[in-house]
């Protein structure tokens, strides 16, 4: 669709892609999920790794940056340094849908379960998790990641992820998934092939897995001893 290539990183209000998916989202009627796209701040060298909630309006609902950088050696033979390039966010998002409150999170930040918990104590019934995971780390642990934090929080967890070989050598592992407050995988794609996974989303199954795990009103706080 004309407008939705990204030729360069440019500051929000000058990027073309999102006037296009507004637009979109508006046509069809639909709540759209972007990104995360990189997004060049005023104030520093570095960008943000910034996702949008769009609303069927085409208005956008809410920004997320994300907030834990991807600085690590996966032993595929690379190293990542995110942070070098992208400026931390420093805040947690809870996105008003019309049909539910949406906790935004990207890619890294689904290893620290804690964010989810508290998005999910907020009202969070949706979790979204946009990723690009390599092959090594996404083999390893992204379908074990995303459904212990769907279950963990009894929430719905959608994560659209890229998959397949890029033009700097990177590859990475795909299976985006959508997955139930109960822990199981409700639709999955390809590793490699672009594809679209469908899945409904009954919030009442939110209601439904934290009435029978209650966990989230169970949390205690305690002190730690060591010896």
């Amino acid at each position: 669709r004309p407008g939705m290539a990204r030729p360069k990183i440019v500051q929000e209000t000058d990027d073309t892609s999102l006037p296009a998916f507004r637009a979109l989202a508006e046509e069809l009627g639909v709540t759209l999920l972007i990104g995360s796209i990189a997004v060049a701040l005023p104030d520093e060298e570095r960008f943000a790794n910034r996702s949008f909630m769009i609303g069927p309006d085409g208005g956008v609902i809410a920004r997320y940056d994300k907030i834990h950088m991807f600085d690590v050696e996966v032993g595929d033979g690379q190293s990542y340094r995110e942070s070098r390039a992208y400026r931390p966010g420093t805040e947690a998002v809870l996105a008003t849908a019309p049909f539910g409150k949406i906790g935004m999170t990207i890619c890294y930040d689904v290893r620290f379960p804690h964010l989810y918990r508290r998005l999910a104590q907020a009202g969070a019934g949706i979790l979204t998790v946009p990723a690009a995971f390599t092959r090594v780390t996404g083999e390893a642990h992204w379908h074990v990641l995303l459904r212990a934090r769907a279950i963990e929080t009894g929430s719905f967890v959608i994560a659209p992820a890229q998959g397949g070989c890029h033009e700097d050598g990177r590859e990475t592992y795909g299976h985006s998934l959508i997955i139930s407050p109960w822990g199981e995988v409700l639709a999955e794609a390809d590793h490699a092939e672009p594809g679209i996974i469908c899945a409904d989303v009954d919030l009442h199954a939110v209601a439904q897995a934290r009435g029978r795990i209650p966990s989230l009103g169970n949390d205690r706080e305690f002190p730690l001893t060591e010896y």
